[in-house]
């Protein structure tokens, strides 16, 4: 029997650490490694961390030889010997059906003698005046047992492939382009090769430059749609103003008024409505004190109304000084002249029979009364929806052009979104939903929907205006609004979310106010999420585990150390991130609070970003941490530049004392945090500290097992068999412990409110941010698939190093976190999964946790692109639920 050879070559692994680890494994099993950059047929194996389109993957994948992942080389070594490849076996859509692995068919069909290589039989000529290029595809074809022909004209000849099909009308043999080759290979949703084959690594900067550019282009065709305009008014609109205005004598309406003909004078005025015409504001606002007093009849509103929108049809506002300003007198409280907010604040407050008005009212508005004042707010809502659609089309205008500027901003605030009157706006949109909370009243979801609309046409428009100027002034300008809705949703309950939230028509101003809101709640129960900007991977890697500690009800005194789907231990204090509420003469070792013996400068950070607790923790200093967790304020959790923890610098050095203080002393300790996919337990068992492991796993169980680092690895298969059975029992026993000390119970509305605001924040996130965006994504060569490849291989920091557009950068960001889902999704509680309440069953559905935690052990490349098309498609159904009620 002849012994089986192992010789290796490695294609798409740069990293000269790995590759060097590669090596020596290889040469210490007795293997052999060619290197280069060309495929050697005498090759066994490559070694290959995804699919790629190089030559030495395609020559490899068309001979039949094993492509297995790096991982192959390590647990080898790891056993001893070179262990069996199926397991290992990189192939093209994981855990998809026979089918559709291409990569094992070739190679079983290779083995078995069926076929000598993928392309038996073929005898090919290759029409390309780049020889370098030439010579690249003839190894791929001659690797899969085709044949080489410098003639086209030989009638042997069976393929012909070029660059151009048409070349050559007169060429006998069917012709191909380059890209057949890997379609032939691995199916026709193989994407492009010819461009990747024609650039060496050196040439990655300049690729990626290129594809900065095609971004660029891409992301400048996804403006946002305006979603506020609709039909029904934008038909209406005029295309200009009137030449000239007319003249119009309004002296009968005035003895009508006199006489107390109201109804008579509003007919005379709407029969000399036309363009340019402009009824005279005094017998407009006397008609209008009279419509408020209640002295009318029905007929009266509802023809009043209809010639303001007559009126605002026939000379539009904006770019028009003369109509803003006569349109800033008529819609003002006749009796207060306090200004169009006033007029809509007070119509607003006197429906929903609540707080203080500009006036004395005469009493509580009639039904009639009440239907005028909807139907009053609808009109200023249209004048501002004109304005925002005009502005969006660029006509020309300015702020003494436009009603919304003139009655949201005054001239010194105009570079702030959040005025007092815009606050002011908010307020009452937060109180009005609170009123109708409760009410099945027509018209009170009507002017609750007129009040959300206002405020988005305001923020739309703002933004609309600031978004070419200063993009750091917009993002601070929705920043610092949402942060005041959310300090003014703070006293009401979780159910006032659940209505508030969701019913926001403005998707950007939905997404900070969501944000801003979850990290209130967060910080005011002690929870942990970070300070760094809102992405997608913040709101997947902090947000979502957040979501279980903060919807615990705990008892008094239960506390300790907190991995998702944990209960917490006796010892601690109720949601809270330090140890401070701990007197120092209670924890082991500590005789007290000693200034000697805290550090100087406890929250000055090194150039690594490190607080003292990190260094300590390195170092083993338990005393000094003692004494350092006895300082209010101390944040167990906090985080150096590069993302590492206090635990994690524990585990690392083999700090069991300081592991130990940290998991007995400290409430809400994290212990599911990772960096790079590393969580404290990968650390302690890749640095041989098995005791520390021990300690991790009795407290907090068999969750710790189910984390996978960036390789798709849980603890359990970075460690020797013998070992596995070992935290297996390990983690037994923190199971029976938790078990026996389970506690633990939910409130139910606060986790369908966080639910709801996460659910909320992930669909305008996506949308907001065009993450990601596939509808125009179906060639190969487009801006997302070329990211995507790009993102396979490389990092997205190696990818953006020298783009200098952040939202790009961003875009980048999002997209990879995207492709690695898999392992940036954290294990739920069993609580929160198991939980039937609406919104949570909604936000479990749209982070696909069936799909990416049961059905899928790894994600690919192409299985995470057709997991994000579904992704996209879901969210775009959501909204347009969202959007219709």
């Amino acid at each position: 029997m002849v012994e089986k050879t192992f010789t290796f070559q490695i294609t798409g692994i740069k990293n000269p650490q790995i590759k060097g680890k590669l090596l020596r494994g290889i040469h210490k099993l007795g293997g052999s490694y060619i290197g280069g950059s060309i495929y050697k047929g005498r090759a066994t194996h490559l070694i290959a961390h995804c699919t790629l389109a190089s030559e030495k993957f395609l020559a490899a994948c068309a001979g039949g030889k094993w492509i297995v992942t790096p991982q192959y080389v390590i647990d080898s070594v790891r056993n001893g010997k070179w262990l069996p490849e199926v397991a290992y076996e990189l192939d093209f859509i994981s855990q998809a059906p026979e089918a559709t692995r291409p990569i094992r068919m070739w190679r079983t069909r290779v083995a078995s003698g069926t076929v000598s290589g993928a392309f038996q039989g073929w005898r090919a000529v290759l029409l390309m005046d780049d020889r370098k290029r030439r010579e690249i595809f003839e190894r791929i074809l001659m690797a899969g047992g085709a044949r080489i022909s410098s003639c086209a004209s030989d009638q042997s000849v069976t393929h012909v492939f070029t660059g151009n099909i048409n070349t050559d009308s007169k060429i006998g043999a069917p012709c191909y382009s380059l890209d057949y080759i890997a379609q032939h290979l691995l199916g026709s949703s193989w994407p492009v090769i010819s461009e990747v084959l024609s650039s060496s690594p050196v040439d990655n900067t300049q690729l990626f430059s290129e594809l900065e550019i095609q971004l660029k282009d891409y992301v400048s065709k996804l403006v946002l749609p305006e979603r506020l305009v609709s039909i029904d008014y934008v038909s209406h609109a005029t295309t200009g103003h009137p030449s000239q205005s007319s003249v119009v004598d309004f002296s009968n309406v005035h003895s009508l008024i006199e006489c107390g003909l109201l109804t008579e004078a509003l007919e005379e005025i709407q029969g000399m409505l036309h363009p340019g015409v402009l009824p005279s504001p005094q017998y407009m606002c006397s008609l209008m004190h009279h419509a408020l007093q209640g002295e009318v009849k029905p007929y009266f509103f509802s023809t009043f109304i209809n010639i303001l929108h007559n009126i605002l049809r026939n000379n539009p506002t904006w770019g028009s000084p003369t109509v803003v300003k006569y349109f800033l007198h008529i819609l003002q409280c006749p009796q207060c002249k306090g200004g169009t907010w006033a007029l809509l604040e007070t119509s607003v407050r006197w429906c929903v029979s609540s707080g203080e008005c500009c006036h004395l009212l005469p009493g509580s508005p009639s039904p009639e009364l009440i239907r005028f004042l909807c139907d009053l707010q609808a009109f200023l809502l249209t004048i501002f929806r004109h304005e925002l659609f005009a502005s969006s089309k660029g006509q020309s205008g300015g702020s003494r052009s436009s009603v919304l500027v003139r009655t949201f901003w005054n001239i010194w605030q105009r570079s702030t979104l959040g005025s007092r009157t815009v606050q002011q706006l908010a307020g009452l949109l937060i109180h009005t939903t609170s009123c109708a909370l409760s009410s099945a009243e027509d018209w009170k979801q009507r002017l609750l929907c007129t009040l959300h609309d206002t405020l988005a046409v305001v923020v739309e428009y703002w933004c609309q205006e600031h978004s070419k100027l200063n993009k750091s002034l917009l993002d601070k300008g929705m920043e610092d609004l949402a942060e005041h809705i959310s300090i003014l949703c703070q006293d009401h309950p979780p159910e006032f979310l659940l209505e508030f939230v969701p019913n926001m028509p403005s998707l950007r101003l939905k997404m900070v106010t969501a944000d801003s809101i979850y990290r209130c709640m967060c910080c005011r129960n002690g929870v942990s999420v970070g300070t760094e900007p809102l992405t997608l991977r913040k709101i997947v890697s902090s947000y979502l585990p957040a979501l279980g500690r903060l919807c615990e009800r705990k008892p008094a005194g239960a506390g300790g150390p907190r991995v998702a789907g944990t209960p917490a231990r006796p010892g601690g204090e109720l949601h809270t991130a330090s140890c401070a509420g701990v007197a120092p003469a209670t924890l082991p070792g500590a005789s007290g609070l000693d200034k000697k013996t805290v550090p100087k400068g406890l929250h000055r950070v090194n150039a690594a970003g490190e607080l003292p607790i990190h260094r300590i923790c390195k170092r083993n200093q338990v005393e000094m941490l003692l004494n350092v967790l006895s300082v209010p304020g101390t944040d167990v959790n906090v985080k150096d530049y590069a993302g590492w923890t206090p635990l994690h610098e524990a585990c690392n050095h083999g700090s069991s004392a300081c592991v130990q203080a940290l998991l007995q002393h400290c409430p809400n300790l994290h212990l599911d945090v990772q960096v790079g996919g590393v969580s404290p337990l990968h650390d302690a068992l890749l640095n041989g500290h098995v005791d520390i492991a021990k300690m991790l796993l009795q407290y907090a169980g068999s969750p710790l097992l189910e984390l996978r680092d960036g390789q798709g690895r849980t603890p359990l298969d970075v460690v020797s068999p013998a070992l596995q059975k070992e935290l297996g029992r390990w983690a037994q026993e923190g199971d029976s412990a938790r078990d026996a000390q389970d506690v633990r119970t939910i409130d139910p509305p606060l986790l369908e409110a966080c639910s709801c605001l996460l659910r909320c924040l992930l669909l305008s996130y996506v949308l907001v941010r065009n993450v990601p965006s596939y509808e125009a994504s179906a060639s190969p060569r487009d801006a997302v698939p070329r990211l995507s490849r790009a993102l396979a291989a490389h990092s997205a920091r190696r990818v953006t190093a020298a783009w200098g557009d952040p939202l790009l950068v961003r875009l980048a960001e999002d997209l990879e976190t995207l492709l690695g889902l898999r392992r940036h999704l954290p294990i739920m509680p069993g609580v929160v999964t198991q939980f039937q309440g609406t919104q949570t069953r909604l936000l479990l559905l749209q982070k696909f946790v069936k799909i990416y935690l049961e059905a899928l052990p790894k994600i690919s490349i192409m299985e995470a692109v057709m997991s994000a098309v579904e992704f996209k498609k879901t969210v775009s159904m959501w909204s347009r639920k969202q959007q219709h009620g």
